[in-house]
C-alpha cells in the first residue's frame, strides 16, 4: 500500500478549481442537519489536517479525541483547531497555533499545502476553514490533557476504503437523525469532521490514477 497516495496527489486534489464541495460533503452529513437561525455573524475558526508519512511511506492524517469535560463538542473526534484570536494574522496562523497547543508538535515542521472551503457548523455557530499541512518526519505527540484525551491517525488509503463508512440513527435534541460516520479504530468520526473528510476523500478520488484506486479498494483491512 505504500506510495499509492503521495503529497503530489494531496496538493493536486486541493488545487481542483471545479470540484463540487457541496455534493462531496453531503455524503457524510447528518440528515436533517439542524440549522438554527442566528442574528449574529458566525465566529471565524480554523482546523488543521496534518498529514505525515509513516515508516512505510504511507500517508496518515491526525485526529484528536476531545476531552469529555470540554463545553463544546466534548468527547467527539476532531482535527486540532479552534476560534481565531485577534493576534492571529490569518486563519492558517490560527490552525497552526491551535495545533501546537493541542497536540504539541513543532510548528516549524508544518508546511501548508492548501485549504478547503469554509464549513459552517450550526451547533457552535463557527465558520471553520480547514487548513491542510504536511509534517515531515514522524510526529511525537504531546497532547494537552485539558483539551485532548487522545491522538490517533487515519491512513489516507483507509479514508478511501468504503468499509470504514457506516451509518446509524441517533436522537439529537429530540429529532431522529441519520448519522453517517467513519469507523476509525474504536472511534466514530461524524459531524463536521466527517464532512471535511468526505470532501478531502472526494478530491483525492478525482486525482488518483485508476490503478491506485483499484489497489486501495482491493486491499485487506
Amino acid at each position: 500500500m505504500a506510495g499509492l497516495i503521495n503529497f503530489d496527489h494531496v496538493s493536486a486534489g486541493l488545487a481542483l478549481a471545479d470540484f463540487d464541495s457541496a455534493a462531496a460533503r453531503e455524503q457524510m452529513a447528518p440528515v436533517p442537519r439542524g440549522w438554527q437561525q442566528r442574528d449574529t455573524p458566525p465566529t471565524p475558526a480554523a482546523v488543521m489536517i496534518v498529514i505525515f508519512a509513516d515508516g512505510r511511506g504511507r500517508l496518515n492524517l491526525v485526529l484528536t479525541l476531545r476531552n469529555a469535560a470540554l463545553r463544546g463538542h466534548s468527547g467527539q473526534v476532531s482535527f486540532p483547531g479552534g476560534r481565531q484570536d485577534p493576534e492571529d494574522a490569518s486563519l492558517a496562523a490560527t490552525a497552526r497555533r491551535e495545533t501546537i497547543e493541542e497536540i504539541g508538535i513543532p510548528g516549524d515542521d508544518l508546511q501548508i499545502l492548501g485549504e478547503l472551503p469554509c464549513l459552517y457548523i450550526p451547533a457552535s455557530h463557527f465558520e471553520v476553514r480547514p487548513i491542510v499541512a504536511r509534517f515531515d518526519g514522524l510526529p511525537t505527540f504531546a497532547p494537552n490533557p485539558a483539551e485532548v484525551a487522545d491522538v490517533f491517525c487515519f491512513g489516507l488509503d483507509e479514508l478511501l476504503q468504503p468499509a470504514y463508512k457506516r451509518v446509524e440513527r441517533r436522537q439529537i435534541r429530540g429529532v431522529d437523525v441519520r448519522v453517517p460516520y467513519y469507523a476509525v479504530r474504536e472511534h466514530k468520526v461524524w459531524g463536521a469532521t466527517a464532512i471535511m473528510l468526505s470532501e478531502f476523500e472526494g478530491r483525492l478520488r478525482r486525482v488518483l490514477p485508476q490503478q491506485a484506486l483499484h489497489a486501495i479498494a482491493a486491499a485487506k483491512l
